[in-house]
């Protein structure tokens, strides 16, 4: 009962900041009547005619807000598949012919993008990951899952050595923070491998997290591989 009282006055106290309305005549309203209908019916109140103006603004940003809000979630990407997964960082990563570069997609509980971003590039042969700097992006998003994701300028997709050990760190960093490596994409040109689909990915976290910084190299001896079958994400 407390917190709801707690919650109430500071939202009380708000209306006040944002229309200028005295915090007793609110409080006064919302001891017998729902306090939004300050804002959906300001009349109520009898505001003077500035207040009703910063109502009103107030109310045309809250309606606008919602708009947006509505529009950008139907405009954001959805991963249902590590099909789908490898399509998008195909259409990201497959011109990068001149550097390994390595991306995360942080994403929410329905596996939609929250920000993809590029974390690291190197040369031609080699990229340097920081776990450390992957974790901070991945608390500043509050994401629930992440999906890694390189490109292999030499169009070889199968994963190197240290691709799995990346893979494995970040199974190690996150899995104890309750967020999922759903995959790591691997982009050769038009062309990409899921260490999903192909049962390289960690299930399981086998270490302490480590934040070392890894290498990850380009192996031109392993054989191109092509996925065969299709992972379903879910929502987690």
């Amino acid at each position: 009962m407390s917190q709801n009282v707690k919650y109430t006055d500071q939202f009380l106290k708000s209306i006040n900041r944002l229309t200028g309305i005295p915090v007793k005549k609110i409080q006064a309203y919302a001891k017998d009547n729902n306090p939004f209908n300050i804002l959906e019916h300001p009349m109520v109140l009898e505001p003077s005619g500035q207040q009703l103006e910063k109502i009103n603004k107030l109310n045309e940003f809250i309606s606008n807000y919602n708009l947006l809000k509505i529009e950008e979630e139907q405009k954001r990407i959805r991963f249902t598949s590590s099909s789908e997964a490898g399509r998008y960082f195909v259409s990201v990563l497959g011109g990068v012919k001149d550097k390994e570069r390595f991306m995360v997609a942080f994403l929410d509980n329905s596996n939609s993008i929250i920000e993809a971003k590029t974390v690291s590039e190197g040369s031609v042969a080699s990229t340097y990951v920081y776990p450390r700097e992957i974790l901070k992006m991945a608390m500043a998003n509050d994401c629930s899952n992440i999906i890694l994701a390189h490109n292999h300028p030499g169009l070889n997709t199968q994963p190197s050595k240290q691709d799995q050990e990346l893979t494995q760190r970040m199974v190690d960093i996150f899995t104890p923070l309750d967020i999922k490596i759903l995959d790591h994409i691997i982009v050769g040109g038009s062309k990409f491998s899921s260490m999903a689909q192909d049962a390289y990915l960690p299930t399981l976290s086998s270490n302490r997290a480590n934040y070392e910084t890894i290498e990850i190299k380009m192996d031109e001896s392993l054989n191109e591989t092509e996925a065969s079958f299709d992972v379903s994400f879910g929502n987690m």
